[in-house]
């Protein structure tokens, strides 16, 4: 049998395969279960299904290894059984294809989010991958095929452990949406360049949609590369059909389109969902007609492609110094100081903005506003800044989370908060559901804070996820949080690590009641040190402390500050309230020689006891001279 890198240097057309899961389906198999388990407990059925496909007359045939990752095999409970499913596999399909059909090593995504928009590390995902390829290896695929990829970033790592691992040809293959990108706006010109880079040997798009526009891309594609083109198209678009999944292109409409891809450049040619030995047939036939199997491709090797600068042009990035008042304080090593202020319950802003009124005339530096803080439902963050910065001229810091938006909601809040002025950015994964009111909603968690600390990075640098110019960039100065109380100490600074490799401009941290703690914390991250801004929360009874202390995340409440608070309460409300305050300008005395600035909340909206805590600041008590709060 012909090594598979010859095969590539041969100027003919040859076939993969088609769906396989989708034959499981038509078998009988139901989707609620692992597929990739079949492999050890329908061994008979896999085969048959890969004979189907020899028969058809696929040239390459895939292992049925798709989701046999370890992340993916534990939604499942089977990821101790990760290196006999894949080594099955590979024999399972060995056997099928004899002496003169292919084996490829069928890879999928990880299903995880890794860096940027994720807690998943470069390595981490390599080695993911690299636990796979091994068992594929010794299971005797002759190469590689790495399909149905949306992150760049992800398919890299794939590819780094294919290569740290063996000298097997890989194929390398993105999915794009109707409009012709991946999910994070990569264009076929942007990946096919990288892929290239990166070392495919064959780089190709499946799954996704139909042929039309998989041929698009290929066309596109053709123009800034001479490696060899794949395609593998779903059968269409799927149409719900009584609950079940159909879909509608036919096999003689597939195999019309093979001629295409031929003629738009393509040497490797197959099938993704919905299509079916009966496609493959056709494809097959479609192939062999052309005689002696030469591509028609509209480039040959000879030929100098175009090369797409992959890099933004003309743009410039706003200097932190000139993004907003706070952003430039924040640059110069300036104290700053700001309140934070939750948005009305309801639609009328009014008594909202009457309080935030005063911050402006003590000069308080900016008002924090919560985006949805405990999953409760209240006016949009978003709506209110917008609201206090033209209405009051006091410059506002939005929290912005994760948990309600997807990719696309937060691309287009963020274009629409930079248009209307808004600049600081205080950024969050958000509270899940289920510790607010409607405890049923849906969490989206797209990405986390990390990632979207690199997309207002990249928009601040003109690119939109998939790199692609947005033209004017954004000017936000990028604030992430911090929690120097997490349970899980080493995982918060690791992560900490991160948002400042995404990105990060400063930080402010969870309520501080114990300043020791604060102090060591700080140490820690001082090989990543970047503005810190204390949060400071001014206690009101022994129930409020109680409550901090026991069911806010991350927040410690020293025994002593209990203490206090417990014979204050005992005394009066009044009592409490004034040790509370008393206990927070302790506190911000205590920390004010380790921070560049202060968020103190004001409890139960009352800015008053928030403005009392500031008293211990020398500059403030001058400002607030002649002010009645």
């Amino acid at each position: 049998m012909k090594n598979f890198r010859e095969l590539i240097e041969t100027d003919g057309i040859y076939v993969f395969d088609g769906a396989v899961g989708t034959r499981f389906y038509d078998k009988g198999i139901y989707i609620n279960r692992s597929y990739d388990e079949l492999n050890l407990t329908a061994s008979d059925l896999v085969r048959e299904v890969h004979d189907e496909y020899v028969r058809a007359g696929a040239d390459i045939i895939e292992t049925n290894t798709f989701g046999a990752t370890r992340h993916k095999l534990q939604q499942y409970s089977l990821e101790n059984k990760l290196r006999e499913i894949n080594i099955t596999a590979a024999r399972i399909a060995r056997a099928a294809a004899g002496e003169d059909v292919f084996v490829a090593g069928a890879i999928g995504p990880l299903d995880l989010r890794i860096e940027p928009y994720g807690p998943t590390s470069f390595d981490e995902a390599k080695e993911m991958f690299a636990e796979q390829i091994s068992a594929l290896l010794d299971g005797g695929v002759d190469l590689f095929l790495l399909e149905t990829f949306s992150d760049l970033s992800e398919i890299q790592q794939a590819i780094r452990a294919v290569k740290e691992l063996c000298d097997l040809p890989v194929v390398a293959q993105m999915t794009i949406q109707t409009d012709g990108k991946t999910v994070f706006g990569a264009t076929p010109e942007v990946f096919t360049q990288r892929l290239d880079n990166w070392g495919a040997d064959i780089i190709g798009l499946n799954c996704g949609v139909g042929p039309t526009h998989i041929l698009t891309a290929l066309e596109n594609m053709r123009a800034v590369t001479t490696k060899k083109l794949s395609a593998q198209p779903n059968a269409g678009l799927p149409r719900d059909v009584q609950g079940r999944q159909f879909y509608m292109c036919s096999p003689e409409y597939m195999s019309k389109f093979a001629k295409r891809f031929i003629k738009a450049g393509a040497t490797f040619i197959g099938g993704c969902c919905g299509t079916t030995p009966k496609h493959i047939k056709l494809i097959s036939d479609a192939v062999r007609a052309i005689s002696p199997r030469q591509a028609k491709a509209v480039l040959r090797q000879t030929e100098k492609v175009k090369v797409i600068d992959l890099k933004p042009v003309d743009v410039k990035v706003v200097p932190a110094e000139e993004r907003s008042n706070w952003s430039r304080k924040i640059a110069r090593g300036e104290f700053v100081t700001s309140v934070e202020v939750l948005p009305p319950k309801g639609c009328d802003a009014a008594k909202t903005l009457e309080a935030i009124s005063i911050l402006k005339k003590v000069g308080i530096d900016a008002v924090n506003i919560p985006d949805g803080p405990r999953a409760q439902t209240r006016m949009s963050a978003q709506a209110t800044a917008v609201l206090v910065e033209q209405n009051l001229g006091i410059e506002a810091v939005l929290h912005y989370c994760c948990r309600d938006r997807n990719l696309l909601g937060m691309m287009s809040d963020l274009l629409g908060a930079a248009a209307l002025g808004l600049h600081n950015l205080l950024i969050i994964t958000g509270d899940p559901p289920k510790m607010g009111s409607y405890p049923d909603a849906t969490a989206v968690f797209d990405i986390d804070s990390i990632g979207l600390t690199n997309m207002v990075n990249k928009l601040n640098h003109g690119l939109d996820l998939g790199n692609n110019p947005i033209g004017c960039p954004t000017a936000f100065s990028i604030g992430v949080g911090v929690n120097p109380g997490a349970i899980n100490l080493d995982e918060e600074i690791r992560r900490f690590e991160w948002k400042v490799e995404a990105g990060a401009e400063y930080a402010i941290t969870q309520p501080v009641y114990d300043t020791e703690q604060l102090r060591e914390f700080l140490k820690k991250i001082a090989h990543v040190r970047i503005p810190i801004v204390a949060g400071i929360f001014p206690l009101v009874s022994i129930r409020n402390a109680e409550f901090m202390h026991n069911e806010v995340p991350g927040v410690r409440v020293t025994q002593e500050i209990l203490k206090r608070m417990r014979v204050a309460s005992d005394i009066s409300k009044e009592a409490a309230r004034e040790e509370g305050i008393k206990i927070a300008r302790e506190s911000l005395t205590e920390v004010r020689d380790l921070i560049q600035g202060v968020q103190v909340s004001a409890p139960f909206g009352n800015i008053k006891y928030a403005l009392q805590v500031f008293e211990v600041l020398d500059a403030f008590s001058t400002r607030r001279e002649g002010v009645t709060v």
